[in-house]
């Protein structure tokens, strides 16, 4: 039976090591194809134990983590993230952002990442002046090499949840499992009102 629950804070902390071997995992699936270590993604969870606003839905089977999906104040965010929204005119604290979601692909289609949303919203809700929730997806062409032949686009998934894409996107960069130098990547911004 799984069972997902929602972390927040320093109750994030104990989480960090077995959350960083499954984020290492699946993101080097389609369609991050990122190519990271547990040392990085450790680092990177421990900014949001040390967060005031960070939230964790975690799914677990039995003990066993076997997926995760973050949300963190826009306000708490990094530039790469935040410039484009400051660019536009926008106020940052007005929006929670939903960072990185990963599962483990045999338990896919089971529900669980409509129940990541549903944890990530009722927390954006709690934040004071929030009343938008967003995130954002890598942009990958139709043809790309490595797109497995059974790829679903997430697109028809997230817009059953309310979200829609923007004009908004950003760069970001990574090592990916296809080249020995990082690569920038463009990601585009899906939006949703609460």
């Amino acid at each position: 039976m799984i069972r997902t629950e929602f972390f927040t804070g320093p109750a994030i902390a104990p989480q960090i090591t077995r959350l960083s071997a499954l984020r290492v995992a699946v993101f080097r699936e389609w369609p991050y194809l990122y190519d990271g270590s547990m040392t990085s993604e450790q680092g990177f969870m421990e900014g949001f134990a040390k967060s005031t606003t960070s939230g964790i839905a975690i799914a677990f089977d039995g003990d066993e983590p076997v997926g995760a999906s973050t949300c963190l104040a826009m306000t708490e965010e990094d530039d790469h993230v935040t410039q484009p929204f400051r660019d536009a005119g926008l106020d940052l604290s007005r929006f929670c952002y939903f960072g990185e979601s990963v599962l483990l692909s045999r338990y896919r289609g089971q529900g669980i990442g409509v129940r990541f949303f549903q944890l990530r919203e009722a927390h954006a809700r709690s934040l004071p002046g929030v009343d938008s929730t967003i995130f954002c997806a890598v942009q990958r062409p139709s043809d790309h090499p490595l797109r497995p032949k059974d790829a679903i686009p997430l697109d028809n998934f997230w817009r059953k949840r309310g979200y829609l894409p923007t004009d908004l996107t950003c760069t970001m960069t990574w090592k990916q499992v296809d080249s020995a130098a990082k690569v920038e990547n463009t990601l585009r911004f899906w939006m949703h009102r609460l």
